[in-house]
């Protein structure tokens, strides 16, 4: 389902019934056009996250942590000014349409009563959440503009009057019965669950199919009545929050959808499903935007090396002809008087064998027989030399694919503050250049910041979600007897339980988190394996992240999200 017009109805409730008049106490803007406002209601914190992201545009309660920039952007500067330490008089929804208008009283400079609104349009590309004040109308500022060069139907401006997006001229489906509904739909026309979206405002092409699947033959009689079954609970705002698992898809919903016959989860609030659902999704959707370059360069020096590899492995096989070469030169030096300037080939007898069969030597005709049978020799120890050096670049080209796989993997499940320390890394191992000179004044280097985790037995756990937070974590931020956990043979996080004697379900769900932030994440019995930290060790000169271990034991879990997100703690260190 996407966030249709009955999802826009459905969280507005939610939000009046929890945050009305609620004080809204901070205001952060983390990512470009994102807001996060933190409002006293009811006795508790609540943190309001608003999106206009052109593909996660959403508004609902969340409980995830936000990194916000060390010097906010002019809207959320603009939004301090005016909303911070206001109270919150209404939520509202605009008829089915996905937009919601905040009325918000706050007092100005002067002490003077004021009342602005803050509209958020869910629309797609198109979503922007607007400043405006309630009394003339006239937009004080917006996360995205909007010129006349781009929209000719209105303009999304400081100074200008706002305008609500163009009407579509839809039903709102709250307000009719069968007849009415009957009314609007042309049977002989097909195509029903298109007819219902095109004429009707709020659904979305899955509530549609839903309708038209609940009709069975979708006569003049069965669709209004699956249609106002539906809307009944829209209606009286009875939704059942739901993640539906179906043909490899999510799909979120607060009405049931049967025709989709999927795995169902449900939960306690529609807040609760949109923060699962979109978790890590737009962050996803910020990494790749952010970091395309570096994936892209990484990906490049991934298939470089594997191409090396085949080449030094030709390399070798070549070598491995080095005997094969000094016998065709001892053999060539015994029959001289046999071959003459402009032979192209020789037969003789071979033998080195005991059935001394003939065998044919190939000979270069411009030069002379003695001259034919050095070259031999220089080709044999040519090759004899180079084992030694293919052999060499061969164990150091697998061990930068297997590096290059580790960030690859790192970069699967990354955050925005991780790309950088993975872009920081890769200046340091010579892969990229640094993009400007960094200053004379050389900042007091940051101690990589670790995700935190809580076992159901209430013991700490620490993960490295790259090679700066691995080797962090393994060799400065842990103590000997501690527990250190990864991935047998699959690159991963290290992961760290802060116990030296940990019980056997923490060392299963630490286990489990190990395995979700690894190459292995989609696969089933992951072997993890665990030993005391003494017992790891980074060897010289080796690539960062990497370590070798003993004296450990292997256990196997099956990567969970729900359980890692369960686990997972609101702080970092």
């Amino acid at each position: 389902m996407s966030f249709d017009g009955i999802m826009t109805r459905a969280i507005t409730h939610e939000l009046s019934h929890t945050l009305q008049s609620g004080r809204i106490s901070k205001i952060y803007q983390p990512f470009k056009t994102e807001l996060v406002f933190t409002i006293r209601a009811n006795g508790a914190n609540h943190q309001l996250l608003m999106s206009a992201n052109a593909s996660f545009a959403r508004i609902h309660l969340t409980n995830e942590k936000y990194t916000n920039p060390e010097k906010p952007p002019m809207f959320c500067m603009l939004l301090r000014k005016h909303l911070e330490g206001g109270i919150i008089e209404s939520i509202e929804q605009i008829d089915m349409e996905r937009i919601i208008e905040m009325t918000i009283r706050n007092k100005d400079e002067l002490g003077d009563v004021q009342s602005k609104k803050l509209i958020i349009e869910i629309m797609g590309r198109h979503s922007n959440i607007m400043l405006v004040d309630a009394d003339s109308g006239v937009i004080l500022d917006s996360i995205k503009h909007v010129s006349l060069s781009q929209s000719s139907y209105r303009t999304v401006l400081p100074g200008q009057l706002y305008k609500r997006p163009p009407e579509q001229e839809k039903q709102n489906p709250l307000d009719l019965d069968e007849s009415a509904v009957l009314k609007e739909m042309d049977f002989n026309q097909g195509k029903l669950d298109r007819q219902l979206v095109d004429r009707f405002s709020g659904l979305s092409p899955l509530v549609a199919k839903e309708i038209i699947d609940r009709s069975g033959m979708s006569n003049r009689q069965t669709l209004p009545q699956a249609f106002l079954e539906v809307f009944s609970s829209v209606k009286d705002h009875e939704y059942t929050p739901q993640m539906i698992e179906a043909d490899g898809k999510e799909y979120f919903s607060v009405i049931d959808l049967h025709h989709l016959n999927g795995e169902q989860r449900s939960f306690p609030t529609i807040s609760n499903m949109l923060d699962r659902f979109f978790y890590g999704k737009a962050e996803r959707d910020r990494v790749k935007q952010q970091a395309f370059d570096l994936e892209k360069m990484l990906r490049n020096e991934y298939q470089k090396n594997k191409k090396k590899l085949v080449k030094l492995e030709r390399t070798l096989t070549d070598a491995d002809k080095a005997k094969e070469y000094q016998k065709y030169g001892e053999l060539l030096t015994a029959n001289l008087y046999s071959v003459k300037r402009g032979d192209k080939k020789i037969e003789v007898i071979d033998y080195y064998e005991e059935e001394q069969p003939t065998i044919e030597i190939k000979l270069d005709p411009l030069k002379s027989p003695s001259d034919n049978a050095q070259a031999y020799f220089k080709k044999y120890n040519k090759a004899k030399n180079s084992v030694q050096v293919v052999l060499e670049q061969m164990e150091q080209t697998r061990e930068d694919i297997d590096y290059l796989d580790q960030l690859i993997q790192q970069m699967e499940s990354a955050s925005p503050r991780d790309i950088e320390e993975i872009r920081e890394e890769l200046i340091e191992q010579g892969y990229l250049k640094r993009r400007q000179k960094p200053s004379k004044k050389k900042k007091k280097e940051e101690k990589p910041q670790l995700e935190v985790y809580t076992s159901s037995s209430d013991l700490t756990f620490y993960v490295g979600k790259n090679n700066k937070q691995n080797d962090y974590l393994t060799n400065k931020f842990a103590r000997q007897d501690e527990i250190w956990l990864h991935t047998k043979d699959i690159p991963g996080s290290h992961v760290v339980i802060r116990s030296t004697d940990p019980d056997e379900q923490t060392i299963i769900e630490a286990a489990t988190v190990a395995a979700f932030f690894s190459k292995a994440r989609q696969s089933s019995s992951v072997p993890v394996d665990y030993t005391k930290i003494r017992h790891v060790k980074k060897p010289n000169g080796s690539k960062p992240g990497f370590v070798t271990y003993d004296q450990q034991t292997t256990v196997f879990v099956t990567p969970d999200e729900d359980l890692v997100l369960s686990l997972r703690s609101k702080q970092t260190t």
